[in-house]
């Protein structure tokens, strides 16, 4: 079955499971009857609201995105400012028609930030026939087309041909307009107002109801012609829209734009794929979101919330996105409690509490930029995420409801996060525990290795590091684990270590290594071949030492006075 106001002609994506007999017929091309009089049973009278001398349309010659959209922001404040002149020079015997309301005060039929479209279906043909001149127009294959000007209130009418069954079809405003049951809705004549800056775009949007088709090329002009379909409610113009302008390369200043779009239009979902596009293009721009810190700090509410919901953010550790992520609030938020607000309600569910150091953890709990309530609450699911099984913590991972904000979910961090448990007596004491999966393992072949975040012991800042090297001989490669300590002053620390790992059958904890050795800044202690076997043994697939795809290790660290 047609719902009433489906787009027919509108090709559905694959999940559409069903199929009408019409949508089986959606290429054809109807452009032929486009502007013609013998394939028309109305005539489309557009009032066009001349704009000040300087107010162009958004996209006209416009060289950039940057300049489509400062022009589009002054249009917009110049329509705010002529407001009264698209509804006042109306007759009595009008009648305003909306989307949803049949009768109301100000005409306003479907508005988004530019214009309000609005509608007027004249009382008989001979009541509200204009002075046309019949002449040749660009916007249509015959010479149907005619436009009068009054001079005096510098109001330019054009007059279109078309037909209704293939507007209704297509729009969902004109379904509403040709088809609401009332008697002024057989009328032969329908009159809309539109600002100057829009008739090129009108134009290219009723072409494209009958052949599925647009002259506009540019991005700008796309973007006129993308507003001017959420205005008229022609969904499947939006989307191809959005197909052409994924098809221009992206720009920092498109993608801005393009996420901007929710807010702008009411049909957000039919540019969502757009939207999404421009997600994607600024998550992998700041990928090495360090090596950008500077652009990352000057992007906009909506561009770094696009470059935090990546899972594959370069970064450090959560540790130092959290940081940044305060350091970009102070930025754009001075006020506190302005601050307060974003941070709560739009950012901080960006950040991946549970993969934070405990040391990081502790200041959280004390930051005056977060909610005293909303801090502990991420703290104690932090904690608790830690304390799961990896089993239990990939299955949170990927938990439907979680996987809306990811925060459980790992980035690529560039320290592995590690699992710490400290002692105080009888001896300071730290269990650390640290997982690499299989593919991570395999990419350190033939000389490569992964570093832990770090940890801390006496007040001192400790790291393991894993690495792909050859043995004592220099023979073959294995697989080596090494700790060390962070440079940091002149401080010595003896330490007594032990390396273990978990290993078939049992699967527990077995120990592989141990000793002991005063540290100094930067030095670091291991053993080469921590498992005695050949790189290309340890990495089989049936080793011992992967559990389900995972090298579980162990170090134990304890300083004796």
């Amino acid at each position: 079955m047609i719902l009433p106001g489906e787009d027919l002609f509108d090709p559905r994506s694959d999940m559409d499971s069903y199929v009408s007999p019409v949508e089986s017929r959606l290429d054809y091309d109807f452009s032929f009857a486009f502007n013609d009089s013998n394939f028309s049973d109305r005539v489309l009278k557009i009032e066009i609201v001349a704009g000040l001398p300087d107010v162009k349309s958004a996209g006209d010659g416009c060289s950039s995105i940057t300049e489509w959209a400062r022009n589009r922001k002054r249009r917009r404040e110049d329509v705010k400012k002529d407001k009264a002149v698209e509804i006042v020079g109306q007759s009595e015997d009008e009648l305003a028609l909306t989307c949803n309301i049949p009768d109301t005060e100000d005409t306003v039929a479907y508005e988004n930030q530019d214009v309000e479209a609005v509608a007027m279906v004249e009382g008989s043909t001979t009541d509200a026939q204009l002075d046309f001149h019949q002449r040749g127009d660009a916007a249509g294959p015959s010479s149907d087309s005619s436009w009068s000007m009054d001079c005096s209130t510098g109001l330019r009418v054009k007059s279109v041909h078309i037909s209704s069954a293939i507007l209704a079809a297509k729009s969902l405003f004109f379904h509403e307009l040709f088809l609401n049951g009332i008697k002024e809705s057989a009328q032969r004549d329908v009159t809309i107002q539109i600002h100057a800056s829009e008739e090129e775009a009108l134009m290219d949007l009723l072409n494209f109801m009958y052949s599925n088709n647009l002259s506009a090329s540019r991005a700008t002009a796309l973007l006129d012609v993308l507003l001017a379909a959420d205005k008229f409610k022609v969904a499947s113009c939006m989307r191809y829209c959005s197909k052409l302008l994924r098809n221009i390369p992206m720009t920092c200043e498109s993608a801005l734009l393009y996420l901007d779009l929710p807010s702008s239009i009411l049909m957000a979902e039919a540019a969502q794929p757009l939207t999404d596009a421009a997600k994607k293009f600024l998550s992998v721009r700041y990928k090495d979101i360090y090596k950008f810190q500077e652009e990352v700090l000057r992007l906009p509410l909506a561009g770094i919330e696009a470059v935090l919901s990546s899972d594959y953010l370069q970064a450090a550790s959560e540790d130092t996105i959290y940081d940044l992520v305060l350091k970009w609030a102070h930025s754009h938020y001075p006020k506190l409690e302005e601050r307060k607000e974003v941070l709560a309600k739009q950012l901080v569910q960006l950040i991946r509490f549970p993969y934070m150091t405990c040391r990081k953890l502790k200041k959280v709990l004390n930051c005056n930029d977060l909610h005293p309530e909303f801090a502990s609450k991420v703290v104690l699911e932090a904690l608790f995420f830690k304390a799961e099984t990896p089993h239990r913590q990939h299955a949170l991972a990927i938990d439907v409801p979680n996987a809306v904000n990811r925060r459980f979910v790992e980035r690529a961090y560039k320290y592995r996060p590690v699992k710490v448990v400290d002692f105080e007596l009888p001896h300071q004491q730290c269990v650390v525990y640290l997982d690499l999966k299989r593919e991570e393992c395999a990419q350190l072949f033939p000389t490569g290795r992964v570093y832990s975040q770090a940890f801390h012991l006496g007040g001192q800042g400790f790291f393991l590091s894993a690495h792909c090297n050859m043995d004592q001989q220099g023979t073959y490669h294995c697989f080596g684990l090494f700790l060390g300590m962070q440079e940091k002053g002149s401080a010595s620390f003896a330490v007594d270590y032990e390396f273990a790992a978990r290993s078939k059958p049992t699967e527990g904890y077995v120990n592989k290594y141990k000793g002991n050795y005063t540290f100094t800044g930067g030095k670091a202690v291991g053993y080469r071949n921590l498992f005695s076997v050949h790189w290309e043994a340890f990495m089989e697939d049936d080793s011992n030492y992967f559990i389900n795809g995972i090298l579980h290790l162990r170090a134990e660290l304890t300083i004796r006075q």
